[in-house]
């Protein structure tokens, strides 16, 4: 599995020690200095089942700036793909990513529902 992360993301942190709690092995890649690909973003959306909105990280000054709230819903999704791929600061993490699923944002129950781990 890979676990995207931005390292200074106190979220990021939370998930990366609950991994680590619960024995998950996992690669972990800095989405500053590795940003997703666009192919990997293409494939990472079709096997999340997510609305393509969902991958990017709403919150961020990146995304702000651009004023992207106003923008996205009117955006092409090929032109979202391209921004996303862009600059991973626009990206929501953090990420998990395994063979057959993939999960944008960290919430302790849902990754542990989807890890088959019991709290």
């Amino acid at each position: 599995m890979i676990f995207l992360c931005y390292p200074k993301c106190t979220t990021c942190q939370k998930a990366k020690a609950w991994l680590d709690a619960h024995g998950v092995s996992y690669t972990l890649r800095d989405i500053k200095l590795d940003n997703p690909s666009l192919s990997e973003l293409k494939d990472w959306h079709s096997r999340s089942s997510l609305p393509l909105k969902r991958f990017f990280n709403t919150s961020g000054l990146q995304y702000r700036a651009l004023e992207l709230k106003d923008r996205l819903p009117s955006m092409p999704e090929e032109e979202q793909y391209t921004l996303l791929a862009s600059d991973g600061m626009l990206v929501k993490r953090p990420m998990l990513i395994a063979e057959d699923f993939v999960l944008v944002g960290f919430k302790a129950p849902d990754w542990a529902d989807r890890l088959g781990i019991q709290e």
